[in-house]
C-alpha cells in the first residue's frame, strides 16, 4: 500500500452506485461522490480529527487521483479534508 508523505492523507473512494435501492437508474451525468474512506496518515499530520477508517468528506478539487488493483484512491493535503462521518 502507498504510505502517505509529510501532511498528506491517502483515501478510498467509494465506488459509484448505477441504481439506487429504489430502483432508480443513475445516468453517467451524476456527480461524483466527494465521500472517502481514510487509508492512510502521513506522519506530518498533527492530531488529526480522523483515524484510518472513518468516512470523510474533501474539497471538490483536491489531491491526485490513482488508481491501484482497479481501486481509485485520491492523495489529498490534511487541510482538503472538511468534515468526518463515523
Amino acid at each position: 500500500m502507498i504510505k502517505p508523505l509529510h501532511d498528506f492523507v491517502l483515501l478510498k473512494k467509494e465506488k459509484e452506485e448505477k441504481t439506487t435501492a429504489s430502483g432508480i437508474i443513475l445516468t453517467s451525468g451524476k456527480e461524483k461522490s466527494k465521500f472517502a474512506v481514510v487509508e492512510e496518515i502521513g506522519s506530518g499530520v498533527e492530531k488529526p480529527d480522523y483515524a484510518k477508517g472513518d468516512k470523510v468528506l474533501f474539497k471538490e478539487y483536491a489531491g491526485t487521483n490513482i488508481k491501484i488493483d482497479d481501486e481509485e484512491y485520491v492523495v489529498i493535503k490534511d487541510e482538503d479534508i472538511i468534515a468526518v462521518n463515523r
